[in-house]
C-alpha cells in the first residue's frame, strides 16, 4: 500500500481547493518505466472507477487501478521544496533496487 506524508496530504488538499475541486480525490497511474524506475502520474478525479483501489485519507481519498497497485506498494509520497528542482511531490519507492540499463530493466 502506497502512503502519504502529512505535508503531501497538505499540499493536495491545498490544489484541491485552488482548483474548485472540492471532494475530488487524486488518481495515481503508471506512465511507464524508466532508468530511475516506475513513473507515476497523478490527475483529480471525482470518484472511483470501476475496479479502483482507495485508500481514505481526512480530506480526500487516493485512487489507483491493480497495475500500479504493484509498482506502488511500498511507496511514499512526499512533498518537496527545493529551489534547485522546485515545488512538488515525488513518490519515492524503497523496493528500487537499482538499474542496470535504461529500458524498464529496474527492479
Amino acid at each position: 500500500m502506497v502512503t502519504i506524508t502529512a505535508d503531501a496530504e497538505k499540499f493536495v488538499f491545498d490544489l484541491l481547493e485552488k482548483n474548485k475541486k472540492a471532494g475530488y480525490g487524486v488518481k495515481i497511474y503508471l506512465a511507464g518505466m524508466a532508468c530511475s524506475g516506475p513513473q507515476f502520474g497523478m490527475s483529480f478525479q471525482e470518484k472511483e472507477a470501476d475496479g479502483d483501489k482507495v485508500v481514505k485519507l481526512e480530506k480526500f481519498s487516493l485512487f489507483y487501478d491493480e497495475e500500479t497497485a504493484k509498482e506502488l506498494d511500498e511507496c511514499v509520497i512526499e512533498f518537496v521544496d527545493d529551489p534547485n528542482f522546485g515545488t512538488g511531490l515525488t513518490i519515492n519507492n524503497p523496493n528500487l533496487k537499482g538499474c542496470a540499463s535504461c529500458g524498464g530493466s529496474c527492479r
